[in-house]
């Protein structure tokens, strides 16, 4: 569990790697999805990265081996149970609080910021700059 969200939901952290390489030695890949509540397809495209990073595959072993993948599939599980569209509880779009997100009112970007800042510490993480609007 990544975090506890503002209606006392869990919002989870998965992290897919091989054991067969010390973790030291991988690049880091964060990924989250729903952060939006509305963008149900964003559920599926997680759904399959995780089945083919967990497959048999040789490039997913591969993958596994080169990356330490922190996914979150869900960042708004409040907006998601109640029916929302692009809010949380508090009627707020995450993607517009990642600037100075506050821990009591956006807790699950707050954690997520923080596990982000704590992976880099030891894993190597590039990638886009999540967009601000």
């Amino acid at each position: 569990v990544l975090c506890k969200t503002m209606a006392g939901n869990n919002c989870y952290v998965l992290t897919v790697t091989s054991s067969k390489v010390p973790e030291s030695e991988k690049l880091g890949v964060v990924i989250s999805a729903r952060v939006h509540p509305g963008e149900t397809n964003a559920s599926w495209m997680l759904k399959g990265m995780l089945d083919f990073l967990t497959s048999g595959h040789y490039i997913a072993e591969k993958l596994r081996r080169k990356f330490v993948f922190k996914l979150v599939p869900m960042l708004n599980p409040d907006g998601v149970i109640v029916g929302n569209y692009r809010t949380n509880l508090a009627a707020r779009d995450l993607n517009r609080t990642y600037k100075d997100p506050k821990k009591e009112s956006f807790p699950t970007v707050w954690h997520m910021k923080n596990m982000l800042e704590a992976f880099k510490k030891d894993h190597q993480v590039r990638g886009l700059k999540h967009a601000q609007r």
